[in-house]
This record gives C-alpha cells, sequence and structure tokens, in this order.
C-alpha cells in the first residue's frame, strides 16, 4: 500500500472521531468554490464539482451550505479569490513531505506551513526538493458496501483505469493516469458506479519505512498540524509505516 494510501487510511480514521467540523467544512467550501468558478455550476459538466459535492455528502455537510459554495463560485463573488499553491519539506525522519494549499492570502500561508514543520521536528524545503520522489496520479474512491471486488475491477478497467487498489478499509481507489481522471470518472458514473470522492493525489516513488513507534507519532504529529490548518486541502508523504506500528496506532 503506497505512503499517501496508509496516511489517508489513518486520517479517516481519526477523522471519524474529531469534533472539528467546521475544519472539514471550511476545506469543503473552498473547493467547492474554486471548482464553480473553474467549471461553472452545471454539475453534468464538471467532474471536479461532481466530486466536491460527494465529499461534502461524505463529510454530512447541510446541501445549503454546499449550494451557498457553488453559488459563489459560479458568480464569482468577491473576497472569495483562492489560488493554489504547492509547498514541500521534509519532516522527522527525514520523510519527504508535499502539501497543497488553496489560499487567499500567500503570506499567511507560506509563513503558518513553515512554523508548522519547523515546531514539528521538520523542515521547509525549496521548489522540488523532495517532488521528484513523486508521481502524480487521479485516484476515484468507490464504496466497498456497494460493490464486490471482481465487480468494480471490471467497471474500472472498462473505463480505462490504471490500477485498483483493494486494500482500503472503505473505499477501493480507482488509479488513473492524472490526465484521465476527469474521463474515467465520468465513464464510471455513466455505468452507475457512485463516486466518493476524485482527486490528484502524489505517489511516493520511493518510500520512507517506518518501524518505530515514536518515530511514528512524531510524524503523525507534523502531518496532523498540516492537516488542520484552514488553507491546507491536503497533506502527501512517503511515509511508510510498518503493519506492526499501524496496529499499535489503532489502538491508541
Amino acid at each position: 500500500m503506497s505512503g499517501h494510501n496508509k496516511w489517508s487510511s489513518i486520517k479517516h480514521r481519526k477523522g471519524a472521531q474529531d469534533a472539528k467540523r467546521s475544519k472539514v467544512f471550511t476545506k469543503l467550501i473552498k473547493e467547492l468554490t474554486v471548482a464553480a468558478r473553474m467549471g461553472g455550476d452545471d454539475v453534468s459538466a464538471n467532474p471536479r464539482l461532481r466530486a466536491a459535492i460527494a465529499a461534502g455528502k461524505a463529510a454530512n455537510m447541510p446541501n445549503d451550505n454546499v449550494k451557498r459554495a457553488i453559488q459563489k463560485g459560479a458568480g464569482g463573488a468577491k473576497g472569495d479569490d483562492y489560488e493554489g499553491i504547492i509547498y514541500e519539506g521534509y519532516g522527522p525522519q527525514n520523510v519527504a513531505v508535499i502539501v497543497e494549499c488553496l489560499t487567499d492570502n500567500r503570506n499567511r500561508t507560506v509563513s503558518n506551513v513553515r512554523t508548522i514543520f519547523n515546531k514539528n521536528g521538520g523542515s521547509m524545503g525549496s521548489s522540488n526538493s523532495v517532488m521528484f520522489n513523486f508521481n502524480q496520479i487521479g485516484v476515484i474512491e468507490v464504496s466497498k458496501s456497494a460493490y464486490g471486488e471482481d465487480e468494480i475491477m471490471e467497471l474500472a478497467v472498462d473505463a480505462g483505469a490504471l490500477e485498483i487498489d483493494l486494500e482500503g478499509d472503505e473505499v477501493y481507489e480507482v488509479q488513473t493516469e492524472m490526465s484521465d481522471l476527469h474521463a474515467v470518472q465520468s465513464i464510471l458514473e455513466e455505468k452507475g458506479v457512485e463516486v466518493v470522492k476524485s482527486s490528484l493525489v502524489y505517489q511516493p516513488v520511493n518510500k520512507a519505512e517506518v518501524d518505530d513507534v515514536e518515530q511514528a507519532q512524531g510524524i503523525l504529529r507534523l502531518l496532523e498540524a498540516l492537516d488542520d490548518d484552514d488553507d491546507v486541502q491536503d497533506v502527501f508523504s512517503n511515509v511508510d509505516f510498518s503493519d506492526e506500528v499501524l496496529s499499535k496506532l489503532d489502538g491508541e
């Protein structure tokens, strides 16, 4: 299982216990606004918006919040001029970290991200300091409760997927070429597949294996602190926790 998958699965499990829904909603509202601004509010013609709406449903975001965010984006409301920025850095044990942000204040965001790295045993790097160790791919998540393994594999292959990761706890990950993400998503949806989430992710080429619980906890503190920042939309790392470490983290 790739490093970003293990961090994502830990994040999902912790997220189910996290009462700070407002932070999740803040990130989703930004994505809904940007998706509507870039591709319009016609859901049938805007795969990114469809994915954002699906993510909102998965997070139990109220429909009124979703509608307001879409209306803001489609109407080009002032004061919500977000730009995407990517920061790179290193965490404890020299693990590589990529931080995707949507912000309306670049100076605030870079200051916050740098502070989080420094306070949690890491350091920000220059452009391409870690990016070279990642490939960007598309990932479409489909609920395991809706399909059997053989069925989703057949559907995904017919839609043009590269690979199907069956190892997740709650979802299958249908992996695509970066440029094919929305096309594969649209084909799956046409076949009646309900997409939980679709996004471009950074998949590590070389992983940093961690089999010590204390070291893993230090890395997680950094990843969670970054993920908790309102301007941060997603965090990727090449960390690869051993199964033994994962079981101990689950028991916390």
